[in-house]
């Protein structure tokens, strides 16, 4: 696989805890936001990939195990948001709230 997040992917993500590798992910999350609300699609979808890369990261991480279920329905709700026909009616701003939580998680744990 080739992946964007190169140092991440070959171990430097492991050291991160859930809350700082979900946190990554939120900021993934609000730049494809960002470029599709400014109608950049390409830029939109490539932050959407790195999405997924860091996601997928975070499935694999052992530590994670317990977290399994609500990481797999967020790739699949993300997916449905970005890539998709948006069924789950997600918003830019439940993206947001939802990935707020990580970011003060991870500030407050270092």
């Amino acid at each position: 696989m080739n992946y964007q997040h190169k140092s991440l992917a070959l171990g430097r993500w492991k050291e991160l805890s859930f809350f700082e590798q979900m946190a990554n992910i939120g900021s993934e999350v609000e730049r494809a936001i960002k470029w599709k609300n400014k109608s950049h699609s390409e830029y939109s979808r490539l932050a959407f990939e790195r999405t997924l890369e860091l996601l997928d990261l975070t499935v694999s991480d052992i530590k994670n195990k317990s977290y399994l279920k609500e990481l797999m329905r967020l790739r699949e709700v993300l997916a449905d948001y970005f890539a998709f026909s948006n069924q789950y009616h997600s918003t830019d701003e439940l993206w947001r709230s939802y990935f707020s939580a990580f970011h003060t998680a991870a500030r407050l744990g270092k």
